[in-house]
């Protein structure tokens, strides 16, 4: 059995799918309480963990830092010492934005340089798993996740662009970070590979398409036949954030497809899967 933390969240809702996963959320295990990590493993056993609960919007890390550190740092230090203690696989969940942006898109053993809070959490949590002795773990990094929800209101770029031209509203999209965005779908694809096949190490599993969020949005609007006259091209610093973002990042995913057999599709594709088209 494997046991999924953050199943609540957007490819949570996708894994939970799979056969033989035992989703928790923060109601069923919270993953910065001790006592509740150990009595939930006592109880479940796993011969693996996938770990993708995590705090993951920039702004508020940035704001919050002991929290960002208490969740993305310690409960996963937390969750890989469990697993290795019962010898069960730790499949860690990570991002891009442990990058600085500069030399995108990235390979698995390109150095890590964050520019943010959250990338810093990311990245340290990365190096907490690694450290932990005689644990089988598995870093998934990945990018710009997008999907359909089927729980909550979670918002993302497609939906947005489709709400906002559907009813007239002009926007403003960001054109100078660059992205290879990840259908949910497929993320969960890859990561069910990983622990079928039995893979271990980094690996980048994103999109192919390198673009931009106004490229997301143009794409959006023609596939919708909607009006992209409405689309504003901006570039980051017309909008205030607390937290940097890198400006190019995106992977190279040559391992994933030769190792896993991993073929993420289109964003093209991903825009129909998401609108339930």
């Amino acid at each position: 059995m494997t046991l999924l933390t953050g199943a609540e969240g957007l490819l949570g809702q996708h894994l939970i799918h799979y056969p033989e996963i035992i989703p928790t959320t923060r109601a069923t295990m919270d993953i910065t309480d001790p006592l509740a990590v150990a009595d939930v493993f006592a109880r479940t056993k796993p011969s693996a963990i996938i770990h993708a609960a995590a705090m993951t919007q920039v702004d508020p890390c940035e704001l919050d830092p002991a929290s960002c550190r208490r969740v993305n740092i310690e409960a996963t230090e937390r969750l890989a010492q469990h697993a290795a203690r019962i010898g069960a696989r730790f499949i860690f969940l990570s991002t891009d934005f442990i990058f600085d942006g500069l030399a995108g898109p990235y390979r698995e053993d390109d150095t890590p340089n964050p520019l943010s809070v959250y990338g810093r959490s990311k990245w340290e949590a990365e190096e907490c798993v690694r450290a932990v002795p005689n644990l089988d773990w598995t870093i998934v990094r990945t990018v710009l996740v997008y999907g359909p929800v089927f729980r909550g209101t979670r918002s993302n770029i497609i939906s947005w662009v489709r709400s906002s031209l559907e009813a007239g509203k002009p926007i403003q999209v960001v054109s100078d970070q660059w992205r290879t965005p990840t259908y949910v779908g497929d993320l969960a694809r890859g990561i069910h590979a990983i622990i079928t096949r039995g893979a271990t190490g980094i690996y980048h599993i994103s999109g192919r398409d390198f673009l931009t969020p106004y490229d997301m949005a143009i794409r959006t609007a023609r596939l919708l036949s909607l009006d992209e006259s409405l689309i504003s091209k901006v570039d980051a610093s017309t909008f205030t954030q607390p937290g940097r973002r890198p400006a190019r990042t995106g992977f190279v995913i040559d391992k994933a497809i030769r190792d896993l057999d991993y073929n993420p599709i289109s964003f093209e594709e991903g825009i129909l899967l998401t609108l339930g088209k």
